[in-house]
């Protein structure tokens, strides 16, 4: 398992990857902050981002919200404090885990693992949704495009699927794609 370390103190940052490197993980870098995390992750590989942050500000969520939009990883924060606001936002910035009270090398791994899984089941039902979202949007633009062709030739709603279907199978397209060039052009 390839893993960016993220931590300002350059002490715990050494104790954590040699627990980590105990565990089997290969540490492919250490940064300092999460400025330009996204740049860090694409440059090294790395597959999990482990951040030790004492009081993680505005701008280090920022930089784990861009990282989650734009190359979304498991992100695992280790914290000093627990205020609700602070834990929100950063689940809202994309953390997989967001464990308080230091950042002891041996509970590191236990903790990738758990994070790993939730980070994988929420990416599985973001695609999910994206997929029910598209599915939504080509229904909707076929029900037009039935009722454009149900007014204009006097069919009924099976009619106008089957000419719709006969239309999209001599054009070589799928019904949604034109079911979109029939109400565009309308």
């Amino acid at each position: 398992m390839r893993v960016l370390l993220v931590d300002s103190d350059p002490e715990r940052a050494a104790a954590v990857e040699a627990g980590l490197s105990a565990t089997g993980c290969t540490v492919v870098a250490i940064a300092s902050g999460t400025r330009d995390l996204t740049r860090h992750v694409r440059d090294t590989g790395a597959e999990v981002i482990v951040c030790g942050l004492d009081d993680p500000s505005r701008d280090e969520l920022e930089g784990m919200g861009a990282l989650h939009r734009d190359e979304p990883r498991p992100v695992i924060l280790f914290a000093e404090k627990a205020e609700p606001e602070q834990i929100e936002a950063a689940l809202a910035a994309g953390v997989s885990a967001y464990v308080v009270e230091g950042m002891a090398p041996a509970r590191v791994r236990p903790v990738i693992e758990v994070a790993i899984r939730r980070f994988r089941a929420h990416q599985a039902l973001r695609e999910e949704l994206a997929t029910a979202r598209r599915d939504l949007e080509e229904r909707k633009l076929v029900d037009r495009a039935k009722v454009l062709l149900m007014s204009r030739h006097r069919l009924t709603e099976p009619e106008a699927y089957k000419r719709l279907r006969r239309m999209a199978m001599d054009r070589g397209l799928r019904i949604p794609a034109l079911a979109a060039l029939l109400t565009d052009k309308n």
